[in-house]
């Protein structure tokens, strides 16, 4: 006799298991380190998104495997506009955890216009 509360069905535990739009029973955010996000002087959108840009907005991680300038790039996202990119000195070790399937995002910490650029600083976190 199945004493669970929900009986355990090959259903369920396939929905346990699904990353994308299953259910994820456990979620830790593991801080990974700080960053200044790469390339936003060249984001033409950047003045669009700005305002949205605010400390503990979350932005989105996508790995570029065939970027031509770098093959551990890792493109960062604000909504769906590609703002930057996490910098190539620190995204070793990220591109390859997240080519192994594992997900990461960033958080602003803080903004500051420098002349024409804006200075993003964010902390990528992993969610495990």
């Amino acid at each position: 006799m199945n004493e669970s509360v929900i009986p355990v069905t090959p259903g369920l535990l396939t929905l346990l298991g699904q990353g994308d739009g299953g259910i994820t029973p456990f979620r830790q955010e593991i801080f990974i380190l700080e960053i200044v996000v790469a390339g936003t002087s060249y984001c033409k959108e950047i003045g669009l998104v700005d305002e949205s840009i605010v400390p503990g907005k979350v932005l989105t991680m996508k790995r570029e495997p065939s970027n031509r300038y770098d093959e551990f790039a890792i493109a960062v996202y604000c909504d769906q506009t590609h703002i930057g990119f996490v910098p190539r000195k620190m995204n070793l070790v990220c591109s390859r955890l997240m080519d192994a399937g594992k997900l990461f995002f960033c958080r602003v910490v803080e903004k500051e216009w420098k002349e024409q650029w804006l200075k993003i600083t964010a902390n990528i976190y992993m969610v495990e």
